[in-house]
């Protein structure tokens, strides 16, 4: 990571570089045993345009997004059966994380698995469709290095870059908890596991 892209002082946001390095092959794996389950999609937005990464979900509820709204559901809109249970080794990590992060006891209800590919991006918004927001969000990156953005309480502050490499994991909550967040356009290049492809798993308490 490149100093000058981590701002000297972010309340509520922890970045733990390298927590999930030496586990990514057993954390693929699971990811491709929900994908076999609950393929992935590209939704779109309420407006009607479709969303650059292409996603999926694990867990008791999975965020969804359509013409209707964002929103959590308990159901896959594709096959209209519960989403794949939550592999053993995604909530024990979400738990680790959190609590280095200092947000011991945290324990997710879903999982939502976005794939990027070069050029794919995530505009900076807030996670408010969760129940409570008492929980963290921890967010975990595996494949190729994306730069993570981490703005304000408003959409109009300034947002820190920071880069995420392979097994690093941030993780936000308290009163930055509805931070605004994103991810600038994926660059091209060749990860050893994942190839021109990066996979974010995003943790969080949706019900």
């Amino acid at each position: 990571m490149t100093a000058e892209l981590f701002p000297v002082s972010t309340p509520g946001l922890t970045q733990l570089p390298g927590f999930a390095r030496g586990e990514e092959e057993a954390l693929l794996a699971a990811v491709e045993a929900v994908i076999a389950m609950a393929p992935w999609r590209q939704v779109v937005t309420p407006g009607g345009k479709p969303m650059s990464v292409h996603m999926s979900n694990c867990g008791a509820a999975g965020w969804v997004s359509d013409r209707r709204g964002y929103r959590y559901s308990a159901v896959d809109p594709l096959s209209e059966r519960s989403w794949p249970a939550m592999p053993g080794c995604f909530a024990r990590l979400a738990a680790r994380a959190a609590a280095a992060a200092g947000f011991a006891g945290f324990a997710p209800d879903a999982c939502l698995i976005n794939l990027y590919e070069p050029g794919a991006r995530m505009a900076l918004h807030q996670d408010r469709d969760e129940v409570d927001f008492s929980a963290p969000i921890v967010s975990l990156s595996l494949g190729l290095p994306a730069v993570f953005l981490w703005g304000g309480a408003a959409r109009a502050d300034k947002a820190a870059r920071i880069e995420l490499h392979s097994g690093d994991v941030v993780a936000w909550g308290g009163a930055a908890r509805l931070n605004f967040h994103g991810v600038l356009p994926l660059r091209e290049g060749v990860h050893p596991l994942l190839g021109r492809r990066r996979i974010n798993l995003t943790f969080r308490k949706a019900l």
